[in-house]
């Protein structure tokens, strides 16, 4: 899954030449994994670090509801909806409308290019390759 690729990037994994994606730091949340195994839209595992990283920055909250989920962005003087799925029926589990809320989140960012210190165009270029 590309998108799952495009969150391993988010979370600073990066691509090997045996394309697998690993972590290059020492506290590796996953060993290396080949791209078409990552498992962010299947396991709280995998994603819950990602919605922690969004929340890492006081500017966003990243609220999993029951029904769908929504990510927020606070200004000076309120709160902005970044990305909000709720009621959207095309989910069944809530992982699922997390994840779609994730990928949306990441994609908004790289068009504002808010996400400091990660440079997306690489992963752009290779996604409208495939």
């Amino acid at each position: 899954m590309n998108d799952n690729k495009l969150i391993a990037e988010f979370m600073g994994m990066k691509l090997g030449d045996d394309k697998t994606m690993y972590y290059d730091d020492a506290e590796n949340l996953h060993p290396p994994t080949p791209v078409d195994e990552l498992k962010f839209h299947t396991s709280w595992d995998w994603l819950m670090p990602v919605v922690e990283k969004i929340e890492s920055d006081e500017r966003y909250d990243v609220e999993i509801l029951q029904y769908g989920t929504r990510i927020i962005e606070r200004t000076k003087t309120d709160w902005i909806e970044v990305v909000n799925n709720i009621a959207d029926i095309s989910f069944d589990r809530k992982i699922d409308h997390t994840y779609d809320a994730i990928v949306k989140f990441i994609k908004d960012c790289e068009k504002k290019n808010v996400i400091a210190g990660i440079d997306f165009s690489e992963s752009i270029n290779q996604l409208n390759n495939l």
